[in-house]
């Protein structure tokens, strides 16, 4: 599986990568020219991504939220998580309650440096190097056995990150869920979400253009159905599956999406 594969631990700043892509969209500061240049390429074709990628920000920043003062959750297991940029996961969810445990996972080298140099202070989290798909790594990391008890209830985050990894019958994002999911107990809960697009020639162009950018580390850009496909046997919670920008928004003036060439679709569901 290529998930298996030894993970690299040097940073190639002329290969751009979805993470530091997606921290320059957001305006950080962890991206190189190589990412830029790709940014403007992609704005060409899709020039709502900046406004797709701020709102996915928000939306993950209100999801975590809610699981931690409405659902109660204390355990946060993020697949994928990216550079650390204002307001992680972890910041979120220990304000709501400073008990709260965060394990990160990302297979960008330079997440890992970031994050941990982020993280040395904070004992109730974590970051892991890891293919998002070694789900039996990741679960018996000594770091997720130490932060993470499996008996209670874990929020699993797979945010905006599925379009990373090609379809497959062991490593696709369907494979990868359920071998996740069925490892948690009921009560747990499933924060997904992905770019789609209803056009299919945004979706052959995005997805062609990210996979030889990134030299094959990308899956493609994939329709709703998709995505509601990933939820089933879940209880999806309100507002359902929708473009993230208004799942549950904090105000009616929240920031929406303004072009729909390609959204970000996703939403919460609860395991049963």
């Amino acid at each position: 599986m290529q998930a298996d594969k030894q993970l690299s631990k040097e940073i190639d700043a002329n290969v751009p990568t979805a993470a530091r892509m997606y921290d320059y969209y957001l305006g950080g500061k962890d991206n190189y020219a190589a990412d830029r240049a790709a940014v403007g390429k992609l704005d060409k074709v899709v020039p709502s991504t900046r406004r797709l990628a701020l709102n996915n920000r928000r939306f993950l920043q209100r999801v975590v939220r809610i699981l931690a003062e409405d659902y109660g959750i204390r355990q946060f297991l993020d697949h994928g998580s990216g550079l650390p940029t204002q307001d992680n996961v972890h910041q979120i969810a220990q304000r709501v309650a400073p008990e709260s445990r965060v394990v990160y996972v990302d297979n960008d080298p330079m997440v890992l440096v970031h994050g941990r140099a982020l993280l040395d202070q904070n004992d109730r989290t974590a970051v892991i190097h890891a293919d998002m798909r070694s789900t039996e790594m990741i679960f018996s990391h000594p770091d997720t056995q130490r932060l993470i008890d499996f008996s209670q209830p874990v929020a699993v985050l797979f945010n905006s990150v599925f379009h990373c990894i090609p379809d497959s019958d062991t490593d696709g994002p369907m494979a990868v869920v359920r071998r996740v999911t069925e490892r948690l107990v009921p009560g747990s809960y499933a924060v997904m979400c992905q770019l789609v697009s209803e056009d299919p020639g945004v979706r052959k162009f995005v997805t062609e253009f990210m996979d030889q950018a990134t030299q094959g580390h990308w899956g493609r850009v994939r329709e709703p159905k998709d995505v509601e496909a990933l939820f089933e046997g879940m209880d999806v919670l309100e507002p359902g599956l929708v473009e993230v920008s208004t799942w549950r928004p904090d105000t009616d003036v929240a920031p929406r999406q303004l072009t729909d060439e390609w959204i970000e679709f996703g939403g919460l569901g609860r395991i049963r």
